[in-house]
């Protein structure tokens, strides 16, 4: 059977012309499954791997839509609406939309926390066909009149288990009360835990169900690796790797992930002190300051990203050959997606994680999510024998540290609210939202054996 190509696909001539421009020839399995679906116009419950093109699959569609389907917005008004975890993963999205909708004619915007709301509600007035959102800032232009949802056409949860980990299920459930019963809605995640299903469920109507990969699954060419070390020996063991692959890898970019704020910043500057091209992205730092370090990542001024859990799925840069676990994260999902930031598009890449003798309980909760066991880094002489014994030995380890997990990023933490008609402050607030997941990682739970046998 020969392999689906896009122009088989029925997409309108200006969709076409955007894929041949960018030399787009095979969508992905994502996009193959869910296109078609979306064209014709059924709900859709889809699950897939990070970096495996999520955004072209509902994008397309919905452009093909409103190239067919030409309608003069109106005043504040939404015709499909995007919600998306973070800001970084926002921009990504609305510039998806341009890329492929740039032979249509089209009104898109962005809103999200962190900045000014004066822009957003100058561009909001005039009505948009896609606006991109963090949930947040939408809902606080939605109650004070800038925004009109009382039309949206298709409404789309991008990243639905991300944004309920960072405890945004109260304002998406406000976001949808604003919207026609008759709609049509899809939800896309990376994982299908079961508060994905059941959000799922009452949201949507008789949705097509499409699994590309089962929960947990990682990025096939990912080398992951752990090596177990004190924690006290992490720094000059990253120093030591970076400066071997200096050496040996040129022109290829690392992105390391610290579990706090402050780590990451005291990690990009040790790093930049000792010759290293390297800066740090975090929830302190402010929207032009992220979005400038981003930029200079992306267009390789700098060969080493620093960054905390906020960016893990809004990074999609190139030449991301090495991910870095410097912390294990709080929730097991998260390590799928940081991991996912290399080896995209079918390209390769290494993950390697550092897990002290602290984090080995966050490791068999890795472990277990994605159903195998992470190999031991070839290089024994910096690992931590009693972290290796302990893992391997199945025995019970104290929980983990707490906090510095998961942060919210340009919206507020559900269930806080402002003063009315007061300014928010910064525009966002950083959470502990995987507090709980610390407290149930499972110290005194029945630990996860590793198979000695490799």
């Amino acid at each position: 059977m020969s392999e689906l190509t896009f122009e088989q696909l029925p997409l309108s001539a200006p969709i076409q012309r955007a894929l041949n421009d960018k030399g787009y020839t095979t969508p992905s399995p994502i996009q193959a499954k869910a296109i078609p679906v979306l064209l014709e116009g059924r709900d859709l419950l889809a699950c897939a791997q990070t970096g495996t093109g999520k955004t072209a699959a509902f994008a397309l569609p919905l452009l093909h839509r409103i190239s067919e389907n030409p309608r003069k917005t109106f005043r504040r008004g939404v015709r499909h609406l995007v919600l998306t975890p973070t800001r970084e993963l926002a921009g990504q999205v609305a510039e998806s939309f341009k890329v492929y909708g740039k032979h249509v004619s089209f009104r898109t915007g962005m809103i999200y926390g962190g900045v000014s709301e004066k822009p957003q509600i100058k561009e909001l007035f005039q009505g948009l066909d896609v606006l991109v959102a963090c949930p947040g800032r939408l809902l606080d232009l939605v109650q004070q009149g800038h925004v009109d949802l009382s039309q949206v056409e298709t409404f789309i949860l991008d990243e639905a288990d991300r944004m309920l980990d960072m405890g945004f299920i109260r304002d998406i459930r406000k976001i949808e009360s604003k919207l026609p019963k008759k709609r049509h809605t899809l939800l896309f995640s990376a994982t299908m835990a079961p508060e994905i299903a059941k959000l799922g469920q009452s949201m949507l109507h008789d949705p097509e169900e499409i699994r590309i990969a089962p929960q947990g699954t990682t990025a096939e060419k990912v080398d992951q690796s752990v090596c177990f070390i004190d924690k006290k020996a992490k720094q000059a063991r990253i120093l030591e790797l970076l400066e071997h692959r200096a050496r040996n890898q040129s022109n290829e970019l690392s992105l390391i992930f610290t579990r706090t704020k402050h780590g990451a910043k005291n990690l990009a500057r040790k790093l930049d002190q000792k010759g290293f091209r390297a800066d740090s992205i975090h929830g302190n730092k402010s929207q032009s300051a992220r979005e400038k370090t981003l930029g200079r990542y992306r267009n390789g001024e700098l060969d080493i990203l620093v960054a905390t859990d906020v960016a893990a799925r809004g990074i999609d840069v190139k030449n991301i050959t090495l991910v870095v676990n410097f912390d294990l994260p709080m929730e097991a999902d998260a390590y799928v997606h940081r991991i996912g930031r290399t080896a995209r598009a079918g390209t390769s890449g290494h993950a390697v994680s550092f897990c002290s003798e602290e984090e080995v309980a966050l490791l068999r909760q890795v472990e277990k999510l994605i159903k195998r066991s992470v190999p031991v880094d070839s290089d024994h002489d910096h690992h931590d024998e009693s972290a290796m014994e302990l893992h391997l030995s199945g025995r019970p380890v104290k929980k983990p540290p707490q906090g510095g997990g998961g942060q919210r990023q340009g919206n507020r933490p559900s269930g806080k609210r402002r003063g009315p008609g007061g300014p928010r402050r910064g525009g966002h607030r950083s959470g502990q939202a995987t507090a709980r997941a610390g407290a149930s990682s499972g110290g005194n739970k029945r630990p996860f054996k590793r198979n000695r046998s490799r």
